[in-house]
């Protein structure tokens, strides 16, 4: 082996990277356990790929590091970038890249092998038998704790490796705690910890005016959540007194009752969720499955549907969903379609956030439906790196009872008031009254439709 040292000042030239201010200060540290928690496009992912470099160039005869996200497109953010500088300015170092098993394999400068791997959370069994000499996580605030705790750490034992966890913060969770472990404030530091808290506006590339016009755009908390790394309780919940809201019981069908439901349709690892409400903004009926044929689906869905009154159902048609919402109209049910897009979604979001705000809406309690109530609570704002505000599941966590439930909102929202039955003596439900006068002995308004149900 040669004597070389690295010197990661000459390598960060050589890859003709200049880290800003708050960069350096992570690439100074020397912490077995770093933590950082950053704002959007404050930098943070390309100091972590500059970082595993560096980890991967240093003279060693064999070294393994991993780049880790609760999934593999978050955990390629990092990777890709590491092969991207590797393969422009390190052609001559790159031993093997192969795309199917997310590795990088580098000459390193004592002449030794650096292997560099992008590892998914999202099956912890994958995790396990490896020493590491260093280790990147990105998004840690989405990981489950005991990823952390009972996986990822451990690899770092025997090797006495070091990792450098980062994130936009998520509320006050298990990288808070993490975090507040490398601060000076309260209690003694941990001596093996090392964390910073990094603003967006820290960044000298980014044009501070352009920040604040994000300001006007989102929610205080979400702001300093997203772009000044704050950790803020419940700051990025999309929906509020889910818990409050959950107080009801699931029904049998009434044979006086309109009924009206939303549809999800499974995309790949995706569930289908059913789900029911009355006019009353209860939800009465939920039905989840997956991995079932469409065929089978459909039967289920119309027993189902039958049972309530042969109830009203909008449906996610997006994608896969189309032939199924057509094979739902041959089979005679009473079904709309309700394509997806951005905006689309967020009305349909932004609808179920008011009910649930002003507490309209009955959903069922926690213990009889806790996949549902959890999704609610997990369904937050981000903002991508580009700065796009979205709303959604955070990694590993399905949204599907959240769209059922909100496409079942909708349906009765526009629907309630046409349906709605009232019983009628019969010189009123005669076939011969005009609709004029039924709407006036009704109370209805001059423009609402009558239907008679023979």
């Amino acid at each position: 082996m040669g004597r070389k040292v690295l010197s990661k000042p000459q390598l960060f030239a050589q890859l003709g990277y200049v880290p800003h201010e708050g960069q350096l200060r992570v690439h100074q540290s020397r912490a077995p356990r770093r933590v950082l928690a950053a704002g959007v496009r404050w930098g943070k992912t390309l100091c972590a790929a500059m970082e595993g470099l560096a980890a991967a160039m240093e003279p060693r005869e064999r070294s393994m590091g991993w780049v880790a996200a609760p999934t593999y497109d978050l955990a390629s953010r990092v990777f890709n970038q590491m092969v991207l500088s590797a393969a422009s300015h390190l052609r001559h170092r790159i031993v093997k890249i192969s795309e199917s098993d997310h590795r990088l394999v580098l000459r390193n400068l004592g002449g030794g092998l650096s292997e560099v791997r992008a590892k998914s959370c999202d099956n912890p069994v994958s995790l396990l038998g490896e020493g590491l000499d260093f280790l990147v996580v990105d998004e840690t605030a989405r990981l489950r704790p005991e990823i952390w705790q009972n996986y990822l750490s451990q690899r770092l034992i025997d090797k006495k490796g070091w990792a450098l966890l980062i994130s936009t913060p998520r509320g006050k969770g298990h990288f808070y705690e993490l975090w507040r472990r490398g601060q000076a404030s309260g209690s003694e530091p941990d001596p093996d910890y090392e964390s910073w808290c990094a603003p967006s506006w820290d960044n000298p590339l980014l044009d501070r005016s352009m920040i604040e016009a994000e300001r006007e755009r989102l929610p205080e908390r979400v702001f300093m959540q997203e772009y000044g790394a704050e950790f803020i309780e419940g700051s990025g919940a999309v929906f509020r007194n889910v818990r409050d809201c959950a107080t009801g019981e699931f029904q049998e069908a009434q044979s006086d009752q309109s009924y009206f439901a939303g549809l999800d349709l499974a995309k790949i690892e995706d569930y289908t969720v059913l789900v029911v409400m009355n006019r009353k903004w209860e939800v009465v009926f939920v039905d989840r499955f997956h991995r079932l044929d469409w065929a089978i689906q459909v039967t289920r869905i119309k027993a189902a549907l039958d049972r309530f009154n042969h109830a009203r159902v909008l449906v996610d048609s997006t994608g896969k969903g189309e032939p199924v919402y057509e094979a739902l109209k041959t089979a005679g049910l009473r079904c709309e379609e309700y394509p997806f897009t951005a905006k689309s979604k967020s009305d349909l979001v932004n609808h179920l956030s008011l009910l649930l705000e002003q507490k309209k809406i009955v959903l069922p309690k926690a213990e009889l439906w806790p996949e549902g109530i959890e999704e609610l609570e997990s369904f937050q704002y981000s903002v991508s790196d580009s700065g796009n505000v979205r709303t959604g599941a955070p990694s590993g966590v399905h949204d599907d009872c959240v769209i059922g439930l909100g496409l079942a909102a909708w349906c009765l929202k526009h629907h309630s008031a046409v349906y709605q039955m009232y019983p009628l003596p019969s010189p009123l439900a005669s076939a011969r009254t005009p609709e004029r006068s039924l709407r006036a002995r009704l109370g209805l308004s001059p423009t609402a439709r009558v239907f008679r149900l023979s």
